[in-house]
């Protein structure tokens, strides 16, 4: 059922910037029209007032009268015949959409760890014995329990970590499990967290 001066949204003109809501693009319509430079001027000035008031608080920024008017001439469609206060050329780099970036489709080992966790595995491998691999070995272990935690819903076994640890340095680091300490970590504060995405 179609009742004149009722539509939808979706069967409207698109919107190239919706934040300044239909109205605006209206005014900017309308001084696209009008038939002197000094009207078309007023009327510009006017409007680019409006959307300062609709964001007060970007009005701060440095460059943001300058992106006002860019906004405006976007509009406008570049359209607008107006003695333009700055350049707004550069405009339309505004909508254009940036290039998709590549996906790094890496192998990773175990995923549960993570691929950062395997770049430290073959990190320590490839150091000499000492004070600094002692410490990243330590850094990782406990890193590898909090990634246990995250993904296997609070559950993180200290041997396991230590098994896994060594097994994937190639047997390098073999971390005493009588001896070695990991940090404490709230393990409820996990399982909450994996409750509140399953909810979601």
């Amino acid at each position: 059922m179609k009742i004149e001066g009722l539509d939808y949204n979706t069967q409207r003109e698109h919107l190239l910037l919706p934040e300044y809501g239909r109205e605006v693009q209206k005014m900017v319509d309308h001084a696209v029209s009008l038939p002197t430079r000094e009207e078309r001027q007023r009327c510009a000035e006017t409007i680019i007032a409006i959307m300062e008031r609709m964001f007060p608080n970007a009005s701060t920024a440095e460059d943001h009268r300058h992106k006002l008017w860019d906004h405006l001439a976007l509009m406008s469609n570049f359209q607008l015949d107006i003695d333009w206060p700055c350049d707004v050329s550069q405009a339309v780099k505004i909508t254009t959409r940036p290039e998709p970036m590549e996906y790094p489709m890496k192998d990773i080992p175990v995923r549960h760890y993570g691929y950062i966790t395997s770049e430290l595995f073959d990190k320590l491998k490839s150091m000499p014995d000492g004070a600094e691999r002692d410490e990243l070995a330590r850094l990782t272990a406990n890193y590898m329990k909090r990634c246990l935690l995250q993904w296997s819903h609070g559950s993180a076994d200290d041997e396991k970590i230590i098994s896994d640890l060594a097994r994937f340095t190639d047997g390098v680091i073999q971390l005493d499990p009588k001896k070695f300490v990991f940090e404490k970590v709230n393990e409820r504060e996990f399982t909450e967290k994996q409750r509140s995405k399953k909810k979601k």
